[in-house]
């Protein structure tokens, strides 16, 4: 039987354990199932379980991560016999860490990050690539503690260089809720007859086409990449991208997409090209599945953009 997971993610004192119980008070999404409660860290604020709409709530404190296992957990779960998990997650710990660990018949139903709006700043300009990776694995992030003083925008353009469809709430002294309605437009122009990548743009691009892939499919499109070749590829066929960061050294990768191309040209590995192609969603080896595959009208060899690095900034 699967048991569907809710994950609260955010640093210590952000707030996890007062929207927790108070999600638990609440008798719409507390109706009396067996629910295991895993609380991975302990701030100033304890649950009151007596306040709790349902008593068949069991919670378990986690010292430390690495004191547990995903069959220590399966145990917790038949020891209770519960229904759900609901888990307050420790800011200190990276997110893939718990999926890691969690059993196989355990299904994340959602994470959400809550964050201290008047601490947020000093966490993202300090501790950014565990920010960053609260907010990535997040489908939402709850700013609570929020007033007019504070500049939206600010907190927005951090939570979109993590991803453009994560959901940002604004919670307000008084408990009244607003969701963020500043618009996101491409840096670019889809309905062009050919999508022209700006260099500064590639990380954007590279993201959403990853996210909402198929309003890529049939476009033409041209940008700027770096070339990688093996023997291992069919004739006529290479790997083109850039380096993106997305928010430290640390979290460096190569993103790139199959490139099939006619014309002679002798392509070699970190050659910098400019392509010009046709995006197709098909199946394709190098993907082990369906992907983006560019069918190059042109391609040619080019100077590498100043940065060479590809971000979010």
């Amino acid at each position: 039987m699967e048991i569907p997971v809710y994950l609260f993610t955010g640093f210590l004192e952000s707030g996890k354990t007062k929207f927790i119980q108070e999600m638990m008070t609440d008798d719409r999404f507390n109706e009396g199932e067996k629910t295991l409660l895993l609380v991975f860290e302990e701030g100033e604020e304890d649950y009151r379980p007596d306040q709790f709409a349902s008593p068949n709530v069991h919670i378990e404190y986690v010292d430390d991560i690495e004191d547990i296992n995903d069959s220590m957990l399966t145990l917790l779960a038949k020891k209770h016999s519960v229904k759900r998990v609901i888990v307050e997650y420790n800011g200190m710990y990276e997110v893939n860490r718990f999926f890691e660990i969690m059993p196989e018949n355990w299904v994340i139903a959602q994470v959400l990050m809550i964050a201290d709006s008047n601490t947020f700043m000093n966490f993202n300009a300090n501790m950014r690539q565990l920010t960053f990776d609260k907010m990535q694995s997040s489908e939402a992030v709850i700013f609570n503690r929020f007033d007019d003083k504070k500049d939206k925008n600010e907190y927005h353009k951090i939570v979109r260089a993590a991803g453009r469809r994560i959901e940002i709430l604004y919670e307000y002294a008084d408990g009244h809720v607003e969701p963020d309605n500043i618009p996101d437009p491409l840096p670019f122009d889809l309905d062009a007859d050919i999508v022209e990548i700006k260099d500064e743009y590639f990380a954007e691009f590279y993201r959403d086409i990853c996210e909402d892939g198929k309003k890529y499919d049939g476009k033409l499109l041209s940008f700027k990449g770096i070339v990688a070749v093996d023997d291992t590829l069919p004739k006529n066929t290479a790997v083109l991208g850039r380096h993106i960061m997305t928010c430290c050294e640390a979290d460096i990768f190569y993103g790139a997409f199959v490139c099939e191309y006619k014309q002679t040209i002798a392509l070699k590995k970190r050659d910098w090209v400019k392509i010009t192609a046709k995006v197709k969603f098909r199946k394709h080896e190098v993907y082990d599945g369906v992907g983006p595959v560019f069918e190059a009208l042109s391609i040619e060899k080019t100077e590498k953009p100043d940065p060479e690095l590809a971000t979010f900034y």
